[in-house]
């Protein structure tokens, strides 16, 4: 007996040291974040750029519901919430009669570069849509960011909100419909898409590029199915009633233990890159296998897809990458690169050029906040740290980067702005609460 009771005391002991310093430990890494003027100068940054208006970016005058989505809940904060709410309904009212999503929307009259999918709509005579078919997450993306406006506002009227007969709520359901009929493997029970690298918009094959033609390979891929899942639990927060909510419930579920049976390598502790539904686009004795998908990642994180254990193993293989490539951070898209010749696009032949490699902030910054949200913030403190220094380096919020650090693409991309905004306030959050 009195061994028991000394066995406890030793263990209540090195528990409560534990503690302390664990105690010690977050308060002084939430100095060392209050500290840091840095991350209210890009804070500050972001606002001002979010605060004129919603288009992509500087090389992109149209607003595409995939960046809004990331960047819409520093938008609430910095911008009049009925014009926010007029540029997400602008989205439903450009909806197809077939219930599908477009990827953006400029004025009549202001397209201005060469695209066969061009959508019009009786609801909106102002305005037209258009389409990268390649996609898989126009749906999802708009879920989930009227998810983040009704969280920020509390406007959850939207829901209720008429469009040529039918709800928000309901167009938002009828528009997973359109991705079960017509985005979906039955084999699988996994959405389907284009194949691309990891999150990105231009198929492997070149042909038509961003859009589904004869070229293409239809696959299965994790960031297509994580977005689903992130978009049925908000689903489900919208229902009024027990069925629909059961219903988005079961097929998240459903979803989760797919991802996990078909596409999760528990050998390497990895997300395979594509399943593909008849052949592969590439040479036989090209293993894609060896490839990890960082963007997809992020996202799987967000879904609640990996344990903690992953998610840290995950991220320790991300730096491990990033340290091999000699990458700028975590954004560093895919490692390694698919090797030249093998993409036929010209966009991204080249390794660590645009989406084969290139390093975007505004999947990185997504891998921070989720690092924040399962608790690992030390290491979400050391990743987001090469992304501060670069948007003050350069004064601008750029599109990618190269592998050497050097700014690509478009500037004032609001995408990386929301990320980085988002990511700040968590670590803010945190620090406050732990100080």
């Amino acid at each position: 007996m009195k061994i028991i009771i000394k066995i406890c005391i030793s263990f209540f002991i090195l528990l409560t040291l534990s503690c302390t310093g664990n105690v010690s430990k977050n308060k002084e890494l939430a100095d060392r974040i209050l500290a840091d003027k840095s991350l209210d100068t890009v804070y500050y940054k972001a606002s001002a750029l979010l605060k004129k208006g919603f288009t992509a970016g500087d090389g992109y005058p149209q607003v595409w519901i995939r960046d809004f989505n990331t960047f819409i809940e520093t938008s609430c904060d910095v911008f009049d919430k009925s014009i926010i709410r007029e540029n997400l309904l602008t989205f439903l009212r450009l909806q197809q009669p077939n219930y599908e999503i477009v990827d953006g929307y400029v004025l009549k009259g202001h397209v201005s570069w060469e695209d066969p999918n061009i959508y019009s709509s009786p609801d909106d005579t102002t305005h037209v849509g258009f389409k990268n078919t390649v996609e898989t997450d126009q749906e999802t993306s708009l879920i989930q960011a009227i998810g983040k406006y009704i969280k920020k506002t509390g406007d959850n009227s939207v829901l209720d909100e008429k469009i040529a007969g039918l709800t928000v709520r309901e167009r938002l359901a009828k528009s997973i419909d359109y991705l079960l009929q017509n985005r979906y493997s039955e084999k699988y029970g996994l959405l389907t898409g284009a194949t691309t690298q990891d999150w990105g918009d231009v198929q492997v094959e070149g042909g038509a590029v961003v859009d589904i033609d004869e070229k293409t390979h239809w696959s299965v891929d994790i960031y297509d199915n994580a977005m689903l899942i992130i978009a049925l639990k908000d689903m489900a927060g919208f229902s009024t009633n027990a069925a629909d909510r059961q219903r988005w419930e079961v097929l998240a579920d459903s979803t989760k233990q797919n991802i996990r049976k078909y596409l999760w390598d528990n050998v390497h502790g990895k997300f395979i890159p594509h399943i593909y539904l008849k052949d592969s686009p590439f040479p036989a004795d090209f293993d894609e296998n060896a490839l990890w998908f960082h963007g997809g990642t992020a996202v799987a994180i967000e879904a609640g897809l990996l344990s903690g254990e992953e998610i840290k193993s995950s991220y320790d293989q991300m730096q491990a990458n990033v340290k091999l490539s000699g990458a700028p951070s975590i954004g560093l898209t895919v490692y390694p690169p698919y090797p030249e010749g093998i993409i036929k696009d010209s966009n991204s032949s080249k390794p660590y050029i645009y989406q084969n490699g290139g390093d975007w902030t505004w999947f990185g910054g997504r891998m921070v906040q989720q690092l924040i949200a399962n608790g690992f913030v030390e290491e979400a403190y050391v990743a987001v740290r090469p992304m501060i220094d670069r948007v003050i380096a350069n004064d601008k919020f750029y599109e990618w980067y190269g592998v050497d650090g050097s700014p690509r693409g478009s500037g004032d991309f609001r995408g990386e702005a929301g990320v980085l905004s988002s990511a700040i306030i968590m670590l803010r959050d945190w620090a406050e609460k732990n100080k």
